[in-house]
């Protein structure tokens, strides 16, 4: 008995043991591994992919293409709204004749004249109220009331005042331009998280270098919403004064066609102010890019 005992024992012993394998894996190392890919795929639900860098251009490709199929089976009435190979053929000889060039640079030189004096005019304007309680006492109840009336209201005072010339279409855009940003970058430097200020003090930081390294920086986001915004604003002021006793630019185009009925010409004019309008956003967007690249958001 004592022998088969013995023998039973030392099979027992020997008899080798199930792998480590068949356990379920517990290390710490697994166990962030598992916890990481279960967070990245519930991001992945929560936020959208980012969007590839033709996004921009889908939808306008989308509706030309539309256009196109519009006219090619004459669903839409060509007379009221020419096909897309008209519009290219007008625009083509326009110009080739010279008057639509002359007439671009002259749209240009309004806007970016008015919206320089509008830009440094809110910015200078919106430091002062945002940063100090003086500014915003004598200067933002002011704004406020000026953004209530509208600035194309202001165009037969400025006539009577400024004349009939190219004073009054820049004051006009430039006043258009200034409410926006002015918003926006008050907004911004107000809206500045208190932690900020008091680290600040804290790091005992100088007035200089906490505007410079704190406000700046923290007013960035709200002052590219407002020049976005402006920037497209600029463009409908200028269709409407382009209109008043003017001798060039695409708003008088688009006038002096539909006086002689020239469809096309005046969809010529809309396709230019809308490539400008998208072009001038889409540079806008690029250089905020850059200049928050610090800032984490949905879009990066």
């Amino acid at each position: 008995m004592t022998t088969v005992a013995l023998r039973r024992t030392t099979a027992t012993s020997s008899t080798p043991s199930r792998p480590d394998s068949a356990s379920p894996d517990t290390s710490p190392d697994t166990s962030s591994a598992f916890v990481a890919t279960r967070t990245r795929a519930r991001r992945k639900r929560l936020v959208p992919n980012k969007s590839p860098r033709w996004a921009p251009i889908a939808g306008p490709v989308l509706i030309v293409a539309l256009w196109s199929i519009s006219s090619a089976y004459e669903l839409v009435d060509t007379r009221m709204l020419p096909a897309p190979w008209t519009i290219a053929r007008t625009f083509v000889d326009l110009w080739t004749t010279g008057t639509l060039r002359g007439d671009i640079l002259t749209s240009l030189q309004r806007a970016a004249i008015g919206f320089a004096f509008g830009l440094v005019f809110a910015v200078v304007l919106a430091l002062f109220a945002g940063l100090t309680r003086v500014g915003d006492t004598l200067i933002d109840g002011t704004v406020q009331i000026k953004r209530a009336i509208p600035t194309l209201g202001l165009i037969p005072l400025l006539i009577l005042w400024l004349g009939i010339g190219e004073s009054f279409k820049i004051v006009i855009i430039a006043l258009s331009v200034f409410v926006p940003i002015y918003i926006n970058l008050v907004a911004a430097l107000q809206g500045i998280d208190h932690r900020y200020v008091e680290l600040a003090q804290v790091l005992r930081l100088s007035r200089a270098h906490f505007i410079r390294q704190v406000v700046f920086p923290g007013a960035l986001p709200g002052f590219f919403v407002g020049l976005r915004l402006a920037v497209n604003i600029s463009w409908l002021s200028l269709v409407v004064l382009e209109q008043i006793n003017a001798t060039s630019g695409l708003g008088y185009m688009m006038f002096q066609a539909q006086n002689y009925g020239q469809m096309d010409v005046i969809v010529v004019g809309l396709v230019i102010y809308g490539v400008f309008g998208f072009i001038t956003d889409a540079v806008l967007r690029i250089i905020e890019r850059k200049a928050l690249s610090w800032r984490r958001g949905l879009s990066n």
